[in-house]
């Protein structure tokens, strides 16, 4: 996890464009949101070239998660959930053997309408999701969600990690979809709370993730 920690959590960027037909770099453990960070490490030469393509053309690339049974198929085009979100490159380093480190920044969450196949890498034509014009909490439901995230750090003896997502100055939508990244659940789970069409709903059903993995589970291991 990675936050602009030099950046006012009240101050507003202006929108990046997104182009409406992206390159997609699906995997099967990676769940990303909007508003936040995610590093990654690029090494198979259909994503080396379409790295190479995207720091030319629109910087977006959109992240997805695989469905069940990816295994099978990897090398060519398994299938995988419609709802992803776009990232833009905010640094790269290239390493001398072709490999490189990037770092997306979470922008907005889209929708699969087309996928192309004329080139090693997928693309897709997509439907960006629509912004809420309202994206605050009820203070009664953060406080909630907040004793919840309190209780599962406590037993997980990590609240010292986390401990700077209790400021009252992060705005809600930040302190949800970074909750939702660290949350130590599976990768269906985080798809399911990505899919969710308001903040609120997101919100509701993290509390209820975590309810569960404090109600059901002895062995958690934590945030990460």
């Amino acid at each position: 996890m990675q936050t602009e920690s030099d950046r006012s959590y009240s101050e507003q960027e202006p929108a990046f464009p997104i182009p409406d037909r992206i390159p997609v770099f699906p995997l099967p453990n990676v769940v990303f949101f909007p508003k936040t960070y995610l590093p990654l490490h690029i090494f198979e030469p259909r994503y080396r070239e379409m790295i190479a393509d995207t720091t030319v053309r629109g910087q977006c690339i959109g992240m997805a998660l695989l469905k069940e049974g990816w295994e099978q198929n990897y090398n060519a085009n398994p299938p995988m959930f419609d709802v992803g979100c776009v990232g833009r490159i905010v640094s790269m380093q290239r390493l001398p053997d072709g490999r490189s480190n990037i770092l997306l920044q979470g922008l907005r969450r889209y929708e699969i309408r087309e996928q192309f196949y004329d080139k090693p890498y997928r693309e897709a034509r997509v439907t960006l999701k629509e912004e809420e014009s309202d994206i605050s909490l009820d203070p009664a439901v953060r406080a909630e969600l907040l004793r919840a995230v309190g209780d599962y750090l406590r037993t997980a003896g990590d609240a010292v990690t986390w401990r700077e997502f209790f400021r009252l100055d992060i705005p809600d939508e930040i302190l949800v979809n970074h909750l939702s990244v660290g949350l130590e659940c599976t990768p269906l789970e985080k798809q399911f709370l990505l899919e969710a069409e308001t903040l609120r709903q997101r919100a509701r059903r993290l509390n209820d993730l975590i309810q569960f993995m404090l109600h059901e589970h002895g062995d958690i291991k934590g945030w990460g």
